[in-house]
C-alpha cells in the first residue's frame, strides 16, 4: 500500500476490504511521506519493518528488483488525489497490479493517458467506486439489463453529505484540509469526491451514458477554494433523463446516498442506508421489496455472487468494498494461471470508469461555468 497511514480514513477501508476474502496478503508499505510515520503504521498493517519504505518510488523500484516469489503482485493507492496518476503509471511500468482510491486522476488528459498504460501492460487495474459493489445496486443493474421496466425514462441519484458544512479545513482536520485543496484533491470538490460517485452509479445501473449536460456548482462556505455543492441536470443516450444532486454542506446528513431509475413500466430504488433492500416498483402492482442473501434464488447469479451471508444477515460498506478486491483477485489469478477459471459475471470497476469520472468532472465545469443552457458531453 502507498499511502493509508495514521490520520488516514481510506487505508484501514482498503485493508480490511483487502483482507476478507483471504486473496491477499500484505507483503510492504509506504504509508506516509513520513519515513517516521510509515513505521508506526507496521503493527496495524501487520508488514514487517524491513519492508517499509521511505517513499513510494523506492518502494516500486526495490520490489520490482526482488525474485518473482517474493516481490509485491498489486499496490493499493490510497493517497490524496493528485498522487494516484504518477503511482499507478510508475506501479504498472514496474508490472504490479493496481487497485486505487476514486478518482484514479486530476485530469482527463492524465486519465486517458493512464488507461493507454493499462491497456499497453495488459494489468489489472481497478478503482474502488465501492457503491458499485452492494449486491443490490447490482441486481437493480441486472433489472434494467433484463427489460421489465421497459425503456428508461428517468435517472434520480442524490448524495447529501454534511460534513463540511462549516470551515473545517481551517481547523487543521487532515481529511477536509486536501480534499477542499485544489493542488491535492484535483478541480472538483463536492463534484470530485461524491459527485462522480453519483454519476459513476447512475451509469452502471441504467446501462447508459450521459450524452449532453446543464451543471450548477456552489461553494457555500466562505474562503473555500472547491465547490461543497452540485446539481446536475443531463441527457443520456436512448433518451433517458437525469438528476444528479451532491451536497457536502447540508447541516448533520451523514451519507444518504439514494438511486431511483424509472422506466415506461416500473422502477427500482436502492439506498445507501438500507443497503441490503432493493425497492422494485410495477405499474398496477404492489411494491415489492427484494432483499439480498446468497440463498435468494430470486437474485441473479451475479448478485448471488457478490452476495456473503444468508438473507436476513446484514452486509455492508466494508463488504461492498470487499467485493471489488475480490473480482479483481480473480482476473490477476486468471493472468496468472491460465488453468484459473474465471466466471463470465465478474466485474469491478476499471479505469474506464476512471475515464468516465474525469470526463464528468471536467464537463460539469465547463457547464457550471458557461450561460449556455446545455453543453454536449
Amino acid at each position: 500500500m502507498v499511502g493509508g497511514g495514521e490520520g488516514s480514513f481510506i487505508g484501514p477501508i482498503h485493508y480490511r476490504a483487502a483482507m476478507l476474502d483471504g486473496f491477499y496478503q500484505f507483503v510492504c508499505g509506504a504509508f506516509s511521506s513520513s519515513y517516521e510515520k510509515s513505521l508506526q503504521s507496521t503493527d496495524f498493517y501487520h508488514v514487517g519493518k524491513s519492508r517499509i519504505y521511505p517513499t513510494w518510488e523506492e518502494m516500486f523500484r526495490a520490489e520490482a528488483e526482488l525474485p518473482v516469489t517474493e516481490r509485491m503482485e498489486a499496490v493499493i493507492i490510497a493517497t490524496p488525489n493528485h498522487l494516484h496518476f504518477p503511482q499507478a503509471m510508475m506501479a504498472l511500468d514496474r508490472g504490479f497490479h493496481v487497485i486505487c482510491d476514486k478518482p484514479a486522476t486530476i485530469s482527463l488528459a492524465q486519465g486517458l493517458e493512464l488507461e493507454k498504460k493499462v491497456q499497453e501492460t495488459g494489468l489489472v487495474y481497478a478503482l474502488t467506486h465501492t457503491y458499485t459493489g452492494y449486491p443490490m445496486v447490482k441486481e437493480a443493474a441486472e433489472i434494467v439489463k433484463s427489460g421489465i421496466l421497459g425503456r428508461i425514462r428517468r435517472v434520480i441519484v442524490e448524495y447529501p453529505q454534511g460534513w463540511l458544512s462549516s470551515s473545517l479545513e481551517s481547523t487543521g482536520n487532515k481529511q477536509a484540509a486536501w480534499r477542499t485543496n485544489p493542488e491535492m484533491s484535483g478541480p472538483g470538490g463536492c463534484l470530485g469526491d461524491i459527485g462522480t460517485h453519483a454519476a459513476n452509479l447512475a451509469e452502471y445501473v441504467t446501462g447508459l451514458q450521459i450524452s449532453e449536460m446543464c451543471a450548477d456548482l456552489t461553494s457555500f462556505v466562505p474562503g473555500r477554494k472547491l465547490d461543497d455543492d452540485m446539481v446536475v441536470l443531463c441527457k443520456m443516450k436512448g433518451g433517458a433523463k437525469g438528476l444528479f444532486f451532491a451536497s457536502q454542506v447540508l447541516t448533520a446528513e451523514e451519507n444518504e446516498l439514494k438511486i431511483r431509475v424509472y422506466g415506461e413500466k416500473g422502477g427500482v430504488e436502492w439506498c445507501h442506508a438500507q443497503p441490503n433492500s432493493l425497492l422494485l416498483k410495477m405499474d398496477n402492482q404492489p411494491a415489492a421489496t427484494l432483499k439480498a442473501g446468497a440463498n435468494h434464488n430470486y437474485l441473479s447469479e451475479k448478485t448471488r455472487w457478490n452476495c456473503r451471508t444468508p438473507g436476513g444477515h446484514p452486509e455492508g460498506y466494508i463488504e461492498a468494498f470487499a467485493n471489488i478486491y475480490k473480482n479483481a483477485a480473480y482476473h490477476m489469478l486468471s493472468l496468472k494461471d491460465g488453468r484459473f477459471k474465471m466466471p463470465d459475471f465478474i466485474e469491478y470497476p476499471t479505469i474506464q470508469d476512471g475515464v468516465s469520472g474525469m470526463k464528468f468532472i471536467e464537463r460539469v465545469l465547463a457547464s457550471a461555468a458557461t450561460d449556455n443552457k446545455w453543453i454536449v458531453y
